[in-house]
Order: structure tokens, then sequence, then C-alpha cells
């Protein structure tokens, strides 16, 4: 794979399928040999979007992939936001790609608090808690043009923005420090049916590792994370395929829960 005329080909054309709101039937492109090619295809992506970045989500890679790619996590640009509580108290609308792939994920979200020190690329768990302002509870949309986005795995996915097409920020968690947040049991539920649970904890490092990756592999790629953006940590119980119409909602505990109602996107 060239990394200058296939790069910015296939960059170009998953920008165009997310204009169109289209879905894209296979990858556009020959597939990258590595996640670094990949990660080109993303950055190239980002510069061509043109929007502002408002935060990094941050997707699990499972054995034996993570072997082969020598990770257990992969990150993707968040360019869009919306609060968990309307006017109306009507659910929010979240838009996702009709023919392509959709989810809804519980997730714990992060703040950034304070700056990375530049050129720092290794952080130990306190070292990146330290540099976390606040801890929400929230929503992934997972959602991209290629409806095979997740079968193809970690390259495909970092290939498009890291499967995302929005954020929904829920409440913060108090005290997050001393809340315990990470041994909460999770509820997701898609219609008002229980379709996974879960616990950060139970992911490598839980919550704080994920920020901990994203402040090393940021460092790597030489992005500059800004106080303020916000850190998808993780799909705590699992990714749920979901479509236009459903209502996707996650339970934290008792005053900490939030929903949200998936809609088609449209083209620009």
């Amino acid at each position: 794979m060239s990394l200058t005329s296939d790069t910015s080909r296939i960059a170009g054309r998953f920008l165009a399928a997310r204009r169109a709101a289209a879905g894209l039937e296979a990858y556009p492109g020959d597939f990258p040999a590595t996640l670094d090619e990949a990660y080109a295809i993303q950055d190239e992506a980002i510069a061509r979007w043109g929007r502002k970045v408002i935060g990094w989500k941050v997707g699990r890679v499972h054995p034996p992939l993570s072997d082969l790619f020598g990770t257990d996590r992969i990150g993707g640009p968040i360019f869009a936001r919306t609060d968990a509580a309307p006017p109306d108290g009507a659910p929010s609308e979240m838009p996702v790609f009709a023919e392509g792939f959709a989810a809804g994920e519980s997730e714990f979200l992060l703040r950034v608090g304070g700056a990375p020190p530049a050129g720092k690329a290794a952080f130990t768990l306190d070292e990146a808690a330290d540099l976390i302002g606040a801890v929400h509870v929230g929503i992934e949309i997972a959602s991209s043009p290629l409806g095979a986005i997740n079968e193809l795995g970690p390259i495909a996915i970092v290939s498009d923005f890291g499967n995302n097409n929005g954020l929904l920020i829920g409440a913060e968690v108090p005290d997050w420090r001393s809340s315990g947040f990470e041994q909460w049991t999770v509820e997701t539920r898609m219609d008002g049916v229980e379709v996974g649970t879960g616990r950060a904890a139970d992911f490598p490092d839980g919550a704080i590792g994920a920020a901990r990756f994203l402040f090393e592999s940021m460092a790597r790629r030489g992005i500059e994370l800004e106080p303020g953006q916000w850190i998808s940590s993780g799909a705590v119980t699992g990714v749920h395929r979901a479509r236009p119409g459903q209502l996707v909602e996650a339970r934290f505990r008792e005053g900490l829960s939030l929903s949200c109602r998936l809609v088609a996107a449209a083209p620009e």
C-alpha cells in the first residue's frame, strides 16, 4: 500500500460516504497491512474533514488480535457531542448510518483536565488519572458507512474515525476518584430490553487504562491533547448493534442514566 496515493484515496472514499450518508459494501481500497497505515488514513481524513476534534474514543482489541497487533486498544477522533438532557425531556436524537454499521455503547467519559506534558511518551496509571478533570456517564454512538467494519477488525475501525459518529454526554460522577465507578455494574438496554451488562474494571487497567493508552498513543502520533477534550473509555457492556428508530438506554446506578433515539443520518 502506497502511503501517498492509497492513503488519500481511502480517506476520501470514507469521507465521501459519510457526507452522502451512504453505505460502503466493502473496504474502499487495498486493505492496509498495519495499524500504522490505518492511522495514517485516519490522520489524512481528520485533516480533510476540517471539523474540530472534541475528543477521542478508545476501543478494545481482544485476543488473539491483541497479540497479533501488539495492543489491546485502538483510538479514533470524536467530532460531535450532544448533552443528554434536551429541554423537552425527550431522548436526544443521535444520527447513524442506516446503510452501514450502527451501535450504542454505554461508556464512562473522561474529561481531560490538563494537557499531557510535552515530550512525555509513557505514563503510569496515577499520572494518567492526574490529567483527568472529571468523569461523566455517557453513550458513544459507534457508526460507519462500512457495514462490515467490526467484522473486518481493528485496521478497518481505525481507518474510519475509530467507527465513531458522536458522543452523548450525561451526568458527572460525583467524587469520581473515591466513587469506585470502575466497579459499578453498567447495563445497556435496547427498546427496553437488556442487551448487556459489565464493569469498567473488567477492562485491562479499567477506564484509566484507556486514558493512559490515549495519552501514550497521541504522544507517538504527535497529536496534542487539549484540556476539555473527552475520552470515551470503552464499551462497558460490549458492542450492541442497532438500527435507526431504536431507543438506547445506559444505566449506571440510581440517578445516573441516559438514553437516546437513533435516527438515520442525512446527507450533507
